[in-house]
């Protein structure tokens, strides 16, 4: 008689990893897609980051082009601005980063960054 007893209890619990799977996985999908998208926002501050430095040097030291500069080492489709004082430039970037796939404009995030650097012709002239 145990054997059955046994028998009807794992006949009783059968399912159940089906249903859990189907209620976890989802949950795990949507995780690391969320995780994907943290890892990609950051990227994009760390490009703006660098990309307002390569502007601010290349302003200091009195090149034309430094907005294409920091634009080119920016994320794509990031916005620039010089702003140049007395003694000192200023260069700001911005970029939208979305989510991948659909959902990219729905969670889209702004990020940006800024680099202030001492004008070099001030500085020797």
């Amino acid at each position: 008689m145990r054997p059955s007893r046994v028998v009807r209890a794992r006949r009783g619990d059968a399912g159940f990893v089906t249903a859990e799977t189907a209620v976890a996985l989802p949950a795990l999908v949507l995780l690391a897609a969320m995780l994907v998208w943290g890892v990609l926002a950051a990227a994009a501050q760390i490009r703006c980051v660098d990309a307002a430095r390569v502007g601010a040097r290349a302003a200091a030291r009195g090149e034309a082009n430094a907005a294409e500069l920091a634009a080119a080492a920016g994320p794509p489709g990031a916005r620039v601005q010089v702003a140049t004082a007395a003694d000192t430039v200023r260069v700001e970037v911005e970029a939208s980063c979305g989510a991948p796939g659909r959902l990219g404009g729905l969670l889209a995030v702004r990020v940006g960054a800024s680099a202030v650097a001492a004008r070099e012709d001030v500085l020797t002239g």
